[in-house]
């Protein structure tokens, strides 16, 4: 019994650092943007006027609200059908015997751009983008799809397609590196005895790592979609949320309200707003994830 409190000791011990850091930095944090959600204040104010719901009121009847969170669903769809859907794709084929050879360089250059710093990605296809000397239009100018080209992040229909590629570019090489992760631990013998069987590649694909790679899918459904409705950089750098609203997220437009509008109260509101968007998707996936462990 001894030996046993002195280890619950020990691993408390341990644990206590970890949980002063979140308590600090993640759930006091948390609390404090909960109670400012209910005031009315900026950067400058001295006191906080207690406004109660007006807040939530006024987030319900805001235009921007909708058209931003309208765009964070077709971050995340985008998201999730390239990086986790390609990722898993370039995954199995980089893991394929017919590339073996190849793979690690090609497993090197598929992950460059996620060592990169975004605000660098961003000024990059910025360049890329560029109407008059962006390489995106020589290119299409080149092999005379002239009709093609377009001011890419100047028009309101194809501006959030263009800043979600960049995302797509930078994050896809990172998801496939984890799927690669998970494929290298399925046993060859599955596959050996399938190949015998005569089953195909696609097959293999299918029958065998899509499910035993289940864990994993679930591991980059999480992190593909809470990105996508937290996304800051790519928008704020590329566009600033225009033309007009075409591009704005709901991070863009938290950070506009408090530090733009210095309306600090009302952005509290919209990160509250984040908060329990992001909570509930993680829930429900977490809860899909246990449900397919309990199946198996």
């Amino acid at each position: 019994m001894k030996r046993e409190k002195k280890r619950n000791l020990q691993a408390l011990a341990f644990a206590i650092p970890a949980i002063l850091i979140l308590g600090i930095f993640v759930y006091f944090p948390l609390i404090k943007n909960f109670i400012y959600s209910f005031q009315s204040f900026t950067l400058s104010s001295t006191t906080k006027e207690w406004v109660g719901f007006d807040n939530y009121r006024h987030l319900l009847s805001d235009k921007t609200i909708l058209v931003s969170l309208k765009n964070n669903i077709l971050y995340a769809v985008i998201s999730i059908v390239i990086q986790v859907g390609f990722g898993l794709v370039l995954a199995a084929v980089l893991e394929d015997i017919a590339f073996h050879k190849f793979a690690p360089t090609l497993r090197s250059i598929y992950f460059i751009p996620t060592v990169i710093s975004m605000t660098v990605v961003c000024l990059l296809f910025d360049f890329i983008y560029n109407p008059q000397m962006g390489l995106l239009n020589s290119f299409l100018e080149l092999v005379g799809l002239d009709g093609l080209t377009r001011v890419w992040l100047g028009s309101k229909k194809t501006a959030m397609y263009a800043v979600i590629a960049v995302s797509q570019w930078q994050s896809t090489g990172y998801v496939a590196m984890l799927f690669i992760v998970a494929i290298q631990k399925i046993p060859r013998d599955l596959y050996e005895a399938a190949e015998v069987d005569g089953a195909g590649k696609l097959k293999r694909f299918f029958y065998i790592t899509v499910p035993q790679v289940r864990q994993m899918f679930f591991v980059t459904m999480i992190l593909t979609v809470v990105g996508a409705f937290t996304v800051f950089n790519e928008p704020y750098i590329l566009t600033g949320g225009g033309p007009g609203t075409a591009t704005m997220v709901l991070s863009l437009h938290m950070y506009q309200t408090g530090f733009v509008k210095n309306n600090m109260g009302y952005a509290s509101t919209i990160a509250m707003l984040i908060f329990v968007i992001t909570a509930i998707l993680s829930s429900v996936q977490f809860a899909s994830f246990g449900t397919e462990k309990e199946d198996r």
